[in-house]
């Protein structure tokens, strides 16, 4: 039996548990790591250069994610498409799935660079960002913008990897890059510091890192994958349609959590300034990098469902979804608990200042208040994605991330004298009634799958 086939059989037999710890446990492991890289770009950054280069890595983030989005709108579409085509044994279908990758890669990727380094200051501004903070930024992000195509292909190809369920060599993969980063940060920091140039220091050792990866990645699929082999580089034009269409909601997700942090800078420069800009850039900082295990989960999830679907195994497709939700929210919990607990040691990571940490430990807890209901909807989005309902899946992203966010943080903040303290109940009263619109959309679902089970008979 091949490996191919081991994969499959095991995505079609295996307990739900035994999926999620055999899927999810490398999967969390390689998200979590490459989530480090900016995670530690600000601890580093803010022990050794200062507050005020935390914040500008902090504002910085949220334009990070464009290349997130890109690299996520691929790969995830890419890794849907190939999951459902393993489930049917579509071979041809498989075959064209790393050629069209590497050409989407290439197109986006060099025009997210020339864009991104042509314009670093102008995109900075919409933050709010100014002064010292935006020049700062401006140095860190352009350089950042520069390893564009790295990072996009580094990560849709890992997508691949765990579309196919071979997660443990994306871990080790995403893994290598990370623990380089680690090393690297506090080494470029201190050997640019001296120049003024701390800040850059941490960008140079993100770049080389990712570069790493990629070149690693290409290997792999070059010389090592048995099931998904890179064949003719183009543009597929059959799949296309399917990859972008599923693959928009998942990138909905990253690029409107651009829109959400960006307008949340804005509103938090309007109503506090620069110190409540730094808190606010550490609370999302813990945030960001707290969902990302729970990101972890749904990637392990994805060829689950996918697979399962595809080979019309709707009973499973259920179970195996009630579990992955189930193991997420208590995976949320390890997370959730120590922000409300210790909210001071966990914002002390990044600012040293302790009358700054003081004046933030309350609305950093109201910020993720409502963090314990994302291991639920994250499933939920990846299971629409699995399944090819796009539509579903961008209905939960675009009000989570927009339509119903952005008006709450525009108005909270002038209701009651809330003031800067709107900014940070926005997010978290969106999260709760969003958990309750994915609820009945779920249950939709799981009538439907009853259904398609039946007409099998």
């Amino acid at each position: 039996m091949n490996k191919q086939t081991d994969t499959r059989t095991m995505l079609l037999t295996a307990s739900p548990f035994q999926l999620m710890i055999s899927l999810s446990l490398p999967a969390i492991i390689g998200m979590v790591v490459v989530g480090l890289y900016n995670l530690m770009d600000a601890v580093f950054v803010g022990q050794m250069v200062g507050e005020y280069a935390m914040g500008a890595v902090s504002v910085s983030y949220p334009f990070t994610l464009i290349n997130t989005g890109v690299s996520t709108l691929i790969g995830v579409g890419s890794a849907s498409v190939l999951s459902r085509a393993v489930g049917k044994k579509e071979q041809d279908t498989i075959d064209k799935i790393m050629g069209n990758l590497i050409a989407l890669n290439l197109i986006l990727g060099m025009i997210i660079t020339a864009v991104g380094m042509v314009f670093t200051r102008q995109i900075l501004t919409l933050s709010g960002a100014e002064g010292e903070i935006l020049n700062i930024a401006e140095r860190y992000l352009r350089i950042i913008f520069a390893g564009s195509l790295f990072v996009n292909f580094a990560q849709s190809a890992n997508m691949i990897m765990r579309g196919e369920g071979i997660l443990k060599k994306a871990m080790l993969i995403t893994g290598t890059g990370a623990v380089l980063n680690i090393i690297l940060d506090p080494i470029m920091i201190t050997l640019l510091k001296a120049q003024g140039h701390g800040v850059e220091g941490a960008a140079y050792a993100t770049i080389l890192s990712q570069f790493i990866t990629a070149s690693i990645t290409l290997w792999y699929f070059l010389k090592k994958s048995k099931m998904v082999k890179i064949h003719r580089i183009r543009l597929e034009t059959g799949l296309l349609p399917e990859i972008l269409g599923v693959g928009f909601s998942a990138m909905l997700m990253q690029v409107m959590t651009l829109v959400q942090q960006t307008v949340l800078y804005n509103i938090a420069a309007q109503h506090g300034g620069d110190t409540w800009q730094i808190i606010l850039g550490a609370a999302l900082r813990v945030q960001s990098f707290a969902f990302i295990p729970l990101w972890g989960m749904s990637q392990g999830f994805q060829p689950a469902a996918g697979t399962n679907y595809g080979a019309k195994e709707y009973d499973r497709v259920k179970s195996v979804t009630k579990g992955f939700m189930l193991g997420a929210t208590v995976l949320a919990l390890i997370f959730y608990l120590p922000v409300q607990l210790m909210p001071k040691t966990v914002l002390s990571w990044f600012i040293v200042d302790p009358a700054i940490v003081e004046q933030g430990c309350a609305d950093f807890r109201v910020l993720f208040s409502t963090y314990i209901t994302l291991g639920f909807l994250i499933t939920a989005i990846t299971l629409f994605q699995s399944l090819g309902k796009a539509s579903k899946a961008s209905v939960l992203v675009v009000f989570r991330q927009i339509a119903l966010f952005i008006p709450m943080a525009i108005l909270l903040p002038k209701i009651g004298g809330l003031g800067i303290h709107g900014v940070f109940l926005a997010p978290a009263l969106t999260d709760g009634i969003i958990f309750i619109v994915a609820i009945l959309l779920i249950a939709s679902e799981f009538r439907n799958l009853t259904k398609m089970k039946k007409e099998l008979k």
